[in-house]
Parts: C-alpha cells; sequence; structure tokens
C-alpha cells in the first residue's frame, strides 16, 4: 500500500497525521525520481508497445549545413531517410562521371525501447517543460534551424535543450562546411551515432582533425574531406593508414589534397571506396583491402612526379581482387602500366578509366579488350589511340560498352566516332571533346583576310579541318563535342539524346547542322556563332512543334464538305482513351555562358 500511494503522488501518512516540510521534501524528491512516461504507442507503426515487435524502419535525421556560424538562411536539413537523393558532383574529383554507382543506403537506429521513447515524438498533448509546444511540433520546428539556431535554441528551456539534443544524437549524416579558425569537435561530439561525415574544409587538415573524428564518431561508415583552394592537406601517410586501420566500420574514404601523404600503408577488411586526389610523388603504395570495390586515384600533373605506377598497380591488383571500378589520372601513364594492370586478371572490372596518359596506345586498347571483354565503361582521355583502336573496341565491346569517353585525343577523327556509334548499340554516353581539333585554332572563322592561307593549307590539315560527323543511335542520351573546332558539319537523329554540348565549336556552320533529337533537354553552346547558336533554337523548336502536330485539322472530301481525319495510332481506340496522356512538351535550354 506505500508503494500504491507513492506511485499515485500520495502521502504515506495516515489521513489524521499532520504534514511536515520533511515529507514534502521526501515526497517532492520521489516525484523526481521517477520516469516521466512517454507515449504508449510505438512511434514507428502507432500499435501499442506492450508485446510489440515493430518491423518498421525508424526515422534517421540528416544534417546538412553551410559553417557552424551561418546565418538562418543556411541549408540544413534533418528529416527521416527517404530513397537516397542523386550524388552530387564533386568539385575536383571527378572520377569517371563518378562511375555513375551512388553507394549510399539507409541506416536504421537500434531498435530499443530507449530509442523509441526518445523518437516516439507524436503525442499531441504540450509538454510545460517546451514553453507549451507539443513535443512533436517542436521537433519538426527546430530540426529546420541550421546549426547556429539549433545552438541557440537549446538555450531557450530545458525541454527546448532536451529535444535539440535529441536530434544531434539521432542524426546519422553530418554535412559541414568548417570555415578558418573554426573547431568542428564539438559539432561531433553532440553526434555519436554519425554514418556519413563530409566535411568542406576552408582551414589546413591534420592529423588533430583525423584523432577527432576517430574518437567522436566510433561507427562511421562514409567519410568525406573536400578542401578549399586556399586550405591545405597536412595529414601524411602514416596518419592516414593508422586512421584506416582503426575504424573498423569505415566502407568509404574520399580525400582531397593528399599532396602530403608521401606514401602510406593501407590495411582494411571493411573498406569498399577509396577515392584520393592530388597526390605527388608516392614512395611507397600498399593496398591491403580485400573488399575494396572502387578505387580513384588522381596524381598532380606536375611533370617531375617520381611515383612508380607500375609498382603500385600491380599491388592493387594482387591485394583487391574484387575491385569493379578503377580510375587513374596521371601523366605517366604508359603501356606498361596497362600490362601490369592487364596481368593482375579483376575478374570483376566493369569500369575502366585512365587518363592524361599520352603513352597509352592502340596496343594497350589491344591489351584492355583481350583481359577485360566486360567493360561497361571505358575513359581513355587524353590517350594517343587512334580509329584503329576505336575499332577493337567496337570488336570487343558491342554487348557490354555503355559509356566511352575519348576526350582529347588528338589522334581520333570523325570517322572514327561514326564507327563507333554505330557498331556499339548499348552506348548511352559518348565524350569526343577536343578530337576533331582545327590546328590553327585561333584563327576562329575563315573570312576574306586569311582566304589565301587556307588555299595554301595542305590536303591533310584540310581535312582535319573541314570533318562532318553523322550519328544515328537509339540509345545515346548525352554527346559531348566540346572544343571540335575541326568540325563543321554535323547531322544527330538521336530520339533518346537529353544533353548535346557544342562548346567552342567555332568552325561548325547553321546550314550544316541537322538536329533530330526531341527528346533533347540542353544543349550547351558557349563560344558557337551566333547563326549557329540561332539554328539550334530554331531546330530544337520545330521538333517539339513536329511533335505537337499529330493532330491534322480536317479533310475537304468530294463533296466539299469537312471532316476531321483520325490519326492513324487512334484509329483502332475508343474515345474514351482520351484521358490517358499523349505528348509531354519538354522545354530544352540551349546554355550559351
Amino acid at each position: 500500500m506505500q508503494h500504491h500511494n507513492l506511485h499515485r503522488n500520495e502521502s504515506p501518512l495516515t489521513p489524521g497525521s499532520p504534514t511536515t516540510p520533511c515529507c514534502d521534501a521526501t515526497i517532492a524528491a520521489e516525484r523526481k525520481r521517477l520516469k516521466k512516461r512517454g507515449s504508449y504507442n510505438c512511434g514507428r507503426c502507432g500499435l501499442p508497445k506492450k508485446g510489440h515487435s515493430c518491423h518498421v524502419g525508424s526515422p534517421t535525421v540528416s544534417i546538412d549545413s553551410t559553417p557552424m556560424h551561418a546565418d538562418s538562411s543556411a541549408l540544413y536539413s534533418m528529416s527521416p531517410t527517404l530513397p537516397p537523393p542523386p550524388r552530387q558532383p564533386y568539385s575536383h574529383l571527378r572520377r569517371a562521371l563518378s562511375f555513375d554507382d551512388d553507394v549510399r543506403g539507409g541506416f536504421q537506429e537500434p531498435e530499443t525501447e530507449e530509442d523509441e521513447e526518445d523518437l516516439d515524438l507524436g503525442h499531441r498533448f504540450p509538454d510545460p517543460e517546451s514553453d507549451g509546444f507539443p513535443a512533436g511540433c517542436l521537433w519538426e520546428i527546430l530540426k529546420r534551424l541550421p546549426p547556429a539556431g539549433l545552438l541557440g535554441a537549446a538555450r531557450v528551456c530545458k525541454g527546448w535543450r532536451e529535444t535539440a539534443r535529441r536530434l544531434w544524437r539521432a542524426a546519422e549524416e553530418l554535412r559541414l562546411r568548417v570555415p578558418a579558425r573554426s573547431q568542428v569537435g564539438s559539432v561531433l561530439q553532440k553526434c555519436p551515432g554519425l554514418v556519413r561525415l563530409s566535411l568542406r574544409m576552408e582551414s589546413d587538415v591534420d592529423a588533430t582533425m583525423l584523432a577527432c573524428i576517430a574518437f567522436s564518431c566510433p561507427n562511421l561508415e562514409f567519410m568525406e574531406i573536400l578542401k578549399s583552394e586556399a586550405a591545405i592537406n597536412r595529414i601524411s601517410g602514416d596518419e592516414l593508414g593508422r586512421f584506416v586501420a582503426d575504424k573498423r566500420c569505415l566502407k568509404s574514404l574520399k580525400m582531397e589534397g593528399c599532396s602530403n601523404l608521401g606514401g602510406f600503408v593501407l590495411c582494411s577488411s571493411s573498406l569498399s571506396t577509396l577515392w584520393l586526389s592530388d597526390l605527388f610523388s608516392l614512395s611507397k603504395t600498399v593496398f591491403n583491402c580485400p573488399n575494396l570495390k572502387e578505387i580513384s586515384l588522381e596524381f598532380s600533373c606536375q611533370q617531375n612526379d617520381s611515383t612508380d605506377l607500375i609498382t603500385m598497380v600491380d599491388g592493387v591488383g594482387r591485394n583487391c581482387p574484387r575491385l569493379q571500378n578503377i580510375h587513374i589520372a596521371s601523366v605517366r601513364l604508359s603501356h606498361s602500366v596497362v600490362l601490369a594492370l592487364t596481368a593482375a586478371e579483376l575478374r570483376w572490372l566493369r569500369m575502366l578509366s585512365l587518363v592524361l596518359g599520352s603513352e597509352i596506345t592502340d596496343a594497350s586498347v589491344a591489351a584492355i579488350a583481350s583481359s577485360y571483354p566486360d567493360l561497361e565503361l571505358l575513359d581513355l582521355s587524353g590517350s594517343s589511340i587512334s580509329d584503329s583502336g576505336i575499332g577493337m573496341i567496337c570488336n570487343v565491346f558491342p554487348e557490354t560498352l555503355s559509356r566511352l569517353l575519348l576526350a582529347l585525343c588528338p589522334n581520333v577523327t570523325s570517322s572514327g566516332i561514326q564507327f563507333a556509334t554505330a557498331q556499339l548499340p548499348l552506348l548511352e554516353l559518348m565524350d569526343c571533346g577536343m578530337t576533331i581539333c582545327d590546328p590553327n585554332s585561333e584563327n576562329s572563322v575563315p573570312d576574306e583576310s586569311n582566304d589565301c592561307e587556307i588555299k595554301n593549307t595542305s590536303n591533310t590539315q584540310l581535312h582535319l579541318i573541314h570533318q562532318k560527323l553523322i550519328i544515328k543511335h537509339n540509345r545515346l542520351k548525352k554527346l559531348s563535342l566540346w572544343g571540335c573546332s575541326g568540325l563543321d558539319a554535323l547531322y544527330l537523329n538521336c530520339p533518346e539524346l537529353n544533353d548535346l554540348n557544342l562548346n567552342s565549336c567555332k568552325n561548325l556552320h547553321a546550314e550544316r547542322l541537322l538536329l533530330q533529337c526531341p527528346n533533347l533537354e540542353s544543349v550547351h553552346a558557349s563560344g558557337c556563332q551566333e547563326l549557329l547558336i540561332g539554328a539550334i533554337e530554331s531546330q530544337v523548336k520545330n521538333n517539339f512543334s513536329a511533335m505537337e502536330n499529330v493532330l491534322p485539322s480536317c479533310k475537304r472530301l468530294a463533296d466539299g464538305s469537312k471532316r476531321v481525319r483520325v490519326p492513324h495510332f487512334l484509329s483502332a481506340q475508343s474515345y474514351e482513351d482520351d484521358k490517358k496522356p499523349r505528348f509531354e512538351r519538354r522545354h530544352c535550354n540551349v546554355l550559351v555562358s
């Protein structure tokens, strides 16, 4: 009975006994000690908690912000996890279009009763400690604040401080821009459950930052460190190796500005994605990552880089047998490096990007084709391959290759590009920027003043200048011809094409342009002639008009009367199908700046 009375907040004294201050204090302490009950229903599905095992995923929280001291207009979101958003482009980390693979996934919090109570904010009764706001309403309000606003809201009252604490603790993804002379450690300590962390550093990055991340984020799986132009990454190879070895849950590591690594030994059984940029003169590279699936190594373009790429590629092939995507950008890429890569016999390899290797030739293409016949993406931009190499690519990959990037390949002509589009039926993306180039690109458009110079030009140079390109493809979606100043005629019949890049095609004539691409959404025409831009706008508009004019107005019959003609695609249908959508008009943007 005594316990029963205490639970009902009644005094255990007899009805006639006087109430003393000591008893009042005891009762008040007992009331304070008792746990405050939350909702008796599950915060996920609404069913009673007693005897209930919920199978609905708990909400996760994502924090996306600008600087920690940003104003109220800063981007900041804390919301339940929906299907993962498309990956945003990175400033310097171009990895063969990022391989178009998103490693993001949904993550659930531990399904414990305590977490249910913390996240169960759906009751509509005002909380006296939250200044009269219902707890669910307060959660929705505070989660929209920027970090500075959330920190300020925590000082209002106890209820707001508790809600802010729950918001920080529930965060699983954090994206911050860290200004100079700012400390990110205090924010990381508020988010012990972080799984994904992305930092854009405007101050120098050193080992102290890595130690702070390792201490504050024990369950970190995805980490990305980007930096501004003024910031310096001072992390050494030994410090990075210790960090990777200590983070047993780390699956993805992306880091910019790795010029001070010097050398490293990376050992991890969980790491599946590794992106490192701005590498320079690596003395030692050891990759012991048996589950690594994607690697991207971008080296500095300095000619005095002393990295031994042959040894590095050989080690990657032996110790990372599950690799699917490889991207290496270095001016030291050569045929010998390609041979070391093909000797690894990576059976799962599907995407290969070897960029800026001027010593990569048609022989390298033959080695790649013989060792990896199942490639879906091949990027040999900046190489010395010719139309013969394109022929080998077409012979080996007609049933698998969907993305081919051959930008900055001076030995490739319009004939090779046409052959590739004709022989690769699955092709969806092709980048041929700066391939069909005018040797005298400084002279944009020939006029009367330089007619004599053109007459004296050799036949070979005229062939390079006056090239035409005819492409008819049913699946091609993106075509890039940026900087093709030697192209003077273009004919495209690609019904699925939605993105066309013609930037700096200075010698392309308006009267020699034909676009039969009804699904075009954007055409990039910066640096083109005004007449060409006008022709592009006119043809794009005509394409849409042709799609709309599918219903002929009328037909005069022999008796002089008029009858509306029924188009062939509606002749076998009833008029009840009018509710079905037909052609949707798409607006095409012609971008000139």
